[in-house]
């Protein structure tokens, strides 16, 4: 009998780990059929762009899901979703956790710091300290399953015999994996980012299987969110088999004329990272200004790349400092922006469209700064130095009623800490530290080679592009049990 899998793909990088990978086409080559749930307005130009037998797309009708989200006892279940957000085991380093915590605080009034956050204070030290806290909440959730059903004609039609989403529930998934949940359909989440292990925690749904990167996220899904060790598959990341395969590299003279880039001068790429807690302006300037000066060992050019966050219409804050760095651009000769490309609809600028801007970058760059983003570890990949820079800015974004973090204080959190203990790049506090890391690297881009591996072994297990293939067979095997 022909088996049936319905893959949520509520995000762009869901797209690149499913149908930019092994995976989709492993489990097509086994015979499986796949129905891909996604963005509904973006599902067309998806569908004709993967098109293939066996695989069939569907809307995840997230419109409809944000309604429920909205009208439906709304308090409660945002409450929920902080609680599951923040509640991970003390097991764990919770420094990510914390963060969000004072986040929610500064952003609201009193009212509700009084009403809403010194009980969750309290529930948060239950979570925290006790199992059956943890699988209470999870409990407590599935009371909102919309009614009607939003995937009853869908789970009718299709008869899956298993759900597999890019989060258990993070997202608005949970809506998806309660129903499969309630209708004993086994399901399955795929950790798709870097720090979700850490960051996020408890599941939204009752969630049977699990995949992830490495032995750390194991141990992190395992202590912090109370998975059975024996439904946790350590599969690596899929996203980044293309990555070791060089499939989306273009040629450096073709990357170069792209930019308008100098194929004399040495590149220093920026990625833009974190700007939802601190502006990343400091950084950008501090590293226009030198490219611009004699300070560096080699005649330099920088390139960045602005952040999705970039183009959101609120807040305005975001939109402001993308005017700040075309506005350097154009003051300074050697300074270029790169955009990431839009897919359109929810999965906004994370749509996987430009998956050869982002390798060519990373592989042509000489070093590769940003915060503390998840592209330390694809620029680990390329072997390219790489440097953390956290210049601050005093107050932040001294905006009302917007959080500000000093990049300086996000270091402990469980990625950064491990990318720092791993010494494979540097951390930069300000502007001579930037200088003086930016110049050894540029002289010999060599020094930290070895550390940069081990760091990648570490974080995503197989480096030999087989992650894809090495996710799949899990799920077929769990198919067939």
């Amino acid at each position: 009998m022909t088996k049936r899998i319905f893959i949520s793909a509520d995000h762009g990088m869901a797209i690149i780990y499913f149908l930019q990978s092994d995976v989709v086409s492993t489990l097509l080559a086994a015979g499986v059929e796949v129905v891909v749930l996604t963005d509904d307005d973006t599902k067309e130009k998806i569908s004709q762009r993967f098109a293939r037998p066996g695989l069939t797309f569907e809307g995840l009708r997230l419109k409809q899901a944000n309604d429920y989200a909205k009208k439906i006892s709304p308090r409660l279940q945002s409450l929920l979703i902080y609680l599951r957000r923040v509640g991970g085991s003390r097991r764990i380093n919770t420094e990510a956790m914390d963060s969000h915590i004072w986040e929610v605080w500064g952003e609201n009034g009193w009212k509700f710091r009084l009403g809403i956050w010194i009980p969750s204070a309290l529930a948060i030290l239950l979570l925290r300290n006790f199992s059956w806290a943890r699988k209470l909440l999870i409990r407590m959730q599935n009371r909102f399953t919309p009614t009607p059903r939003l995937y009853t004609d869908l789970f009718d039609k299709y008869q899956p015999d298993m759900v597999i989403a890019s989060t258990p529930g993070w997202r608005m998934d949970r809506y998806l994996l309660r129903e499969s949940a309630k209708r004993g359909i086994p399901n399955m989440t795929v950790i798709v980012g870097w720090d979700n292990s850490s960051s996020y925690n408890i599941s939204g749904a009752d969630v049977q299987w699990a995949t992830c990167w490495s032995e750390l996220q194991k141990e992190e899904l395992v202590k912090g969110s109370d998975w059975n060790p024996e439904k946790v598959n350590i599969g690596g990341i899929p996203s980044y088999d293309g990555y070791f395969r060089k499939q989306w590299l273009m040629p450096r003279d073709e990357y170069f004329k792209l930019h308008g880039l100098d194929p004399k001068r040495k590149l220093i790429s920026y990625a833009s990272s974190f700007v939802h807690f601190a502006p990343n302006f400091p950084n950008i300037e501090a590293l226009a200004k030198l490219v611009s000066s004699d300070s560096l060992a080699e005649l330099s050019q920088l390139l960045i790349r602005l952040h999705p966050s970039h183009f959101q219409d609120k807040p305005k804050i975001f939109a402001d400092e993308r005017a700040q760095v075309f506005e350097l651009e154009k003051k300074y000769p050697n300074v270029h922006v790169v955009q990431p490309v839009a897919l359109g609809g929810s999965l906004g600028y994370y749509g996987g469209e430009d998956m050869d801007e982002k390798s060519s970058m990373m592989a042509y760059s000489d070093v590769v700064v940003t915060v503390y983003s998840t592209m330390l570890v694809e620029t680990a990949v390329h072997d390219t130095p790489m440097i953390a820079a956290t210049i601050d800015v005093p107050g932040g974004w001294n905006k009302p009623k917007k959080f500000s973090l000093s990049l300086k204080e996000i270091g402990n959190w469980p990625t950064h800490k491990r990318f720092r203990e791993a010494n494979a790049g540097k951390v930069a506090t300000d502007e001579k530290e930037l200088l003086e890391a930016l110049n050894m690297y540029l002289q010999d881009r060599s020094v930290d080679s070895v550390e940069r591996k081990k760091f990648v072994e570490r974080e995503i297990t197989f480096t030999d592009a087989s992650a894809g293939k090495h996710t799949a067979e899990f799920i077929l095997k769990t198919l067939r049990s």
